[in-house]
């Protein structure tokens, strides 16, 4: 019986998730909201070569959760894929879009108005949340004028924090130049402030790469903050794996800073240290 009822779970989400359409046009799909009153989701994505793309997808958009909402919203994905041939009128329409909504990232998810076509809901990116959390997101944007308000507001703050990260992330540069790691790891704290849970771990993580990029002789130290990079991790493998190979580096003598920063990490030396899509 535990069999059975196992297999018929594993059948109905199967079911669900083969129910979950996505339409490539957008007037289409709001036409469609139109008719149906419903909102448009429209998913900007770079389907075979984006990993936090390929990563929204695995993780929300093909889970149970999603398809049990799914109904709500007429969905749209508009591909902007690099190996993947695409029909050059497609192309160039999503190319079209991509500049008149502003699209500066992928994944970039907007909720529209299908009546007006105004857009009411936003993310950027993908931060690894769950389907819950990343729905729940979704679910609070809300298509009244005070929704509105509020996602410009919210705008504004990301693009103010998105230009404090710049500044500092210069400040952190001028530093590593300067091989002052103190006002390197000041910048740091304060370009990481806000952020809380397991992606706290990236703050401990830049401060062992920029100090052994600085000194390579402060192995001591920079093992020191790996590990307080490890303990935040909260089993999140996905995240630990970076540090850990980062630490045998260290360990092993091989001192130059990783070619690339762990998801969620601070790129180009920290020029960018804080991302949101």
């Amino acid at each position: 019986m535990k069999k059975l009822i196992l297999t018929l779970l594993f059948l109905a989400t199967i079911t669900a998730r083969a129910d979950v359409t996505w339409l490539t046009d957008l007037d289409a799909a709001k036409a469609k909201g139109i008719k149906e009153n419903k909102p448009v989701l429209v998913d900007f994505t770079g389907s075979d070569w984006c990993p936090p793309c390929i990563q929204l997808h695995k993780v929300v958009f093909e889970s149970a959760e999603f398809a049990a909402v799914a109904s709500k919203y007429v969905l749209v994905e508009l591909d902007y894929p690099r190996k993947t041939p695409q029909a050059p009128e497609l192309k160039a329409k999503n190319a079209e879009l991509s500049k008149k909504f502003g699209i500066s990232g992928f994944p970039t998810v907007l909720l529209i108005d299908a009546k007006s076509g105004e857009v009411f809901g936003k993310t950027v990116g993908f931060g690894g949340q769950n389907a819950k959390e990343y729905l729940e997101k979704l679910a609070s944007f809300k298509n009244t004028p005070e929704g509105k308000t509020a996602l410009e507001q919210e705008q504004k703050s990301t693009a103010d924090r998105s230009a404090k990260s710049r500044v500092l992330g210069q400040k952190i540069n001028d530093a590593i130049a300067a091989k002052d790691f103190k006002s390197a790891e000041v910048a740091l704290d304060e370009i990481f402030a806000d952020v809380t849970g397991p992606r706290k771990a990236v703050l401990p993580f830049n401060k062992a790469r920029i100090l052994i990029q600085i000194d390579p002789t402060a192995k001591e130290q920079a093992l020191k903050y790996i590990d307080e990079a490890l303990a935040l991790t909260a089993g999140d493998e996905t995240l630990a794996k970076p540090f850990k190979a980062f630490r045998e580096k260290i360990v092993s003598g091989a001192t130059a800073a990783p070619s690339s920063a762990p998801k969620g990490a601070a790129p180009k030396a920290a020029a960018d240290t804080k991302k949101g899509a």
